[in-house]
């Protein structure tokens, strides 16, 4: 059996990108001196495109509809990573969370139009379909309940739709769904979405904020793991009154 010991590595700039593209992490290991050529070992992080759906402009700022945006900025300021830049339509940012690379984004086409970023992005930096997340709103769940999911249709949501649309109809990439309810009585759909939550929902959409950020980094180091069961089924019932 192999025994290794990894000292600190260092991360190969991508062709095209200075983050992004593959990172090829090199690190030198000691290992048993009857193993031929033993010197560099090359491991690849393969990046991560986390995409958050919303309307751009300040007048959608803080609405239901714009949760995703939310958590991108959220996931930016813990990880220090700058949304700095402009491609694909969208507003983006290149960092990584541990030793894996990630590109946050939020497409600013509006809403209906999202996979017209998603779709180009991940083409140009060769990000599989399993490492495309998604962040939206969910009226099926309850106010600030999420759910974390490896794939899925698209409900009718648009956004989600468009995305769907410009990854060749695929529904193979995970995506975390925020809640943000129904809307009450026969108030118009389209109102709801571009409200602003009452200060109670506001409440709970901040706490839910702080824990997909955890969820999603976990996710990104980890994979699908016991963790992401635990966590969806503590949303289930994150609410619920005995």
């Amino acid at each position: 059996m192999l025994h290794a010991i990894s000292v600190p590595s260092t991360c190969i700039s991508y062709r095209r990108s200075p983050v992004i593209r593959r990172c090829v992490i090199s690190t030198k290991r000691r290992v048993s001196a009857s193993l031929p050529d033993p010197d560099e070992v090359k491991l690849e992080y393969t990046p991560w495109l986390i995409v958050g759906l919303g309307n751009p402009g300040n007048k959608y700022h803080g609405t239901r509809h714009n949760v995703g945006f939310e958590m991108i900025d959220h996931i930016s300021q813990k990880e220090g990573i700058s949304m700095n830049t402009i491609q694909s339509k969208a507003l983006i940012g290149i960092g990584s969370i541990g030793e894996v690379p990630v590109l946050l984004a939020k497409p600013q086409a509006y809403m209906n139009f999202s996979g017209e970023s998603v779709g180009p992005l991940a083409s140009y930096y060769q990000v599989p379909l399993r490492h495309i997340l998604v962040v939206y709103d969910e009226m099926s769940l309850p106010n600030g309940v999420m759910r974390l999911q490896p794939r899925g249709g698209h409900g009718h949501h648009n956004g989600l739709k468009s995305v769907m649309d410009h990854l060749d109809g695929s529904r193979n990439f995970p995506r975390l769904c925020i809640g943000i309810g129904n809307p009450p009585g026969t108030m118009d759909l389209k109102a709801f979405l571009l409200q602003k939550f009452s200060s109670q929902e506001r409440k709970q959409v901040d706490v839910a904020l702080e824990q997909g950020v955890d969820a999603a980094m976990t996710l990104v180091l980890k994979g699908f793991d016991s963790y992401i069961n635990r966590f969806n089924l503590g949303q289930k019932y994150k609410y619920h009154k005995v």
